[in-house]
């Protein structure tokens, strides 16, 4: 049927056109095998993605916590003294974003993250030495360690200034400057050493007795808030305290302040993750559902006690939620950390209201009854409410808190709760007494009248004249 010639075209087409495939094919070579120069290369990639996202997170963070202070702290707190006092009270927050600035570049660093005791740190890092734009593993992996001591210096300018609350209206600034800045070296380094500090007492890993705090629930708030009171104590009260009445000068500035801080208490939380991962959404969410919810909580018990819901009632309830979930934002779910503020909004404004009123101290901006209150409850809140499933700080087959089974817990952060007492209330009054007897603590009777604007910077923060 087809002709020899065409037969043998075919047949040659046969036994050809596997070898012309096998041309077209790529001949494997080195390039077309993944070596393990190439796989090394990937592998750096992404870790140095990883690590460019969690300091980017971490840079962020760093200036929400800042923000706490200043401009946050200084409304929130200026805002409710009387209008004589509100440039005093807001230079209290500024001095401290200057002064802790300069002793934590110097020694302040060194002393809470510096290899040490149990109890403080050492002078390895004495004027940032050795800090670098590395990693240290001790404490994050994935961002230089500059990056972590400007994000912790961020929690020591904050710490000191919560005091100032306390003492309001009534304390000489150069006292006020020289006290605080003792008190960030003698108390809140040692503390901050001992629970986040390598082979700190109270380090959750590794420490002899593992104390859990995410963000700064005994660092912060515990050191702070009985500081606080033990300042009022020894300080005595305002000229006319309680017969005379000193309500806030501007609302409407101490909103703006509040509202900063829950914007900026995101960083102090989701940032102390050290990372932009899970923990750190975990953290954020369990921030807000806790403000919130504390809002609430003392909204209604107010507004049983005095019949109205009051702006200040409603902020000073979401600051101390934000308060008692800051150890335990890292721990909890979201329904724990719901119910965590609720408690926290209801405990704290009763302190305000019934325990205050009881032993009639002056604690002019209830910062004993929100952080050094809401800060102990939060701290014992956590060792409950803690569990594996968000954070397994004690490895992946151990129980964190109560909520696992692990109910000692709740000893060890009552002891690392009965330890920030004591070193809080025990230091603040050796201070307190070394600055008095020295260059003197409290202004004249007459300066106090006169109000600490004029008084100390010779300056007002109204001009009620032009």
């Amino acid at each position: 049927m087809f002709s020899i010639r065409f037969r043998v075209v075919l047949l040659s087409l046969f036994f050809l056109f596997p070898s012309f495939l096998a041309a077209q094919a790529p001949n494997p070579s080195p390039q077309a095998v993944v070596s393990q120069s190439d796989l090394k290369s990937l592998q750096d990639a992404i870790h140095a993605a990883q690590m460019n996202a969690d300091n980017a997170w971490m840079l962020v963070s760093a200036a929400l916590v800042l923000l706490m202070t200043g401009p946050g702290l200084a409304l929130f707190y200026g805002g409710l003294v009387r209008r004589k006092n509100i440039l005093g009270t807001m230079m209290q927050s500024f001095a401290m974003m200057g002064l802790i600035t300069i002793l934590w570049a110097i020694v302040g660093y060194s002393l809470a993250f510096a290899h040490g005791t149990s109890f403080i740190g050492g002078f390895e890092h004495i004027f940032l030495r050795g800090v670098g734009l590395t990693p240290n593993p001790d404490y994050a992996a994935t961002i230089p360690e500059q990056t972590y001591m400007i994000y912790q210096l961020m929690f020591a300018i904050i710490t000191p200034a919560l005091i100032t609350g306390a003492f309001a209206e009534r304390m000489k600034f150069s006292a006020m400057a020289v006290f605080l800045s003792l008190w960030s070296l003698i108390v809140y380094s040692p503390m901050a050493h001992m629970v986040w500090g390598v082979g700190g007492l109270l380090n959750a890993n590794g420490g002899h007795i593992p104390s859990l705090d995410f963000a700064g629930g005994t660092v912060v708030h515990v050191t702070s808030g009985v500081s606080a009171l033990v300042t009022a104590l020894y300080l005595g009260k305002r000229i006319g305290y309680p017969h005379t009445n000193m309500p806030p000068h501007s609302m409407v500035l101490s909103f703006i302040g509040a509202c900063l801080l829950w914007v900026g208490w995101f960083g102090f939380n989701a940032g102390s993750a050290l990372g932009s991962g899970p923990l750190a959404t975990s953290a954020f969410i369990n921030t807000h559902f806790a403000a919130a919810a504390a809002a609430l909580g003392w909204t209604i018990a107010e507004w049983i006690h005095n019949g109205k819901p009051t702006a200040l009632g409603a902020i000073s309830g979401a600051v101390a939620g934000l308060v008692a979930i800051t150890p335990a934002s890292g721990f909890v779910r979201p329904f724990p950390a719901l119910l965590i503020g609720l408690l926290a909004g209801l405990f704290c404004s009763f302190m305000v209201f019934k325990v205050k009123s009881w032993f009639r101290y002056d604690d002019s901006l209830d910062a004993f009854g929100v952080h050094g209150a809401g800060g102990t409850l939060g701290a014992l809140l956590t060792g409950l409410f803690a569990t594996k499933a968000i954070n397994a700080a004690f490895g992946p087959n151990a129980a964190t808190g109560a909520i696992d089974g692990h109910w000692g817990q709740l000893l060890n952060q009552a002891a690392g709760v009965g330890i920030a007492w004591t070193i809080s209330a025990v230091g603040t009054l050796i201070l307190l007494f070394l600055v008095d007897k020295t260059i003197g603590l409290r202004v004249s009777s007459e300066d106090e009248n006169t109000g600490l604007d004029l008084s100390q910077h010779g300056e007002e923060g109204y001009d009620l004249n032009s």
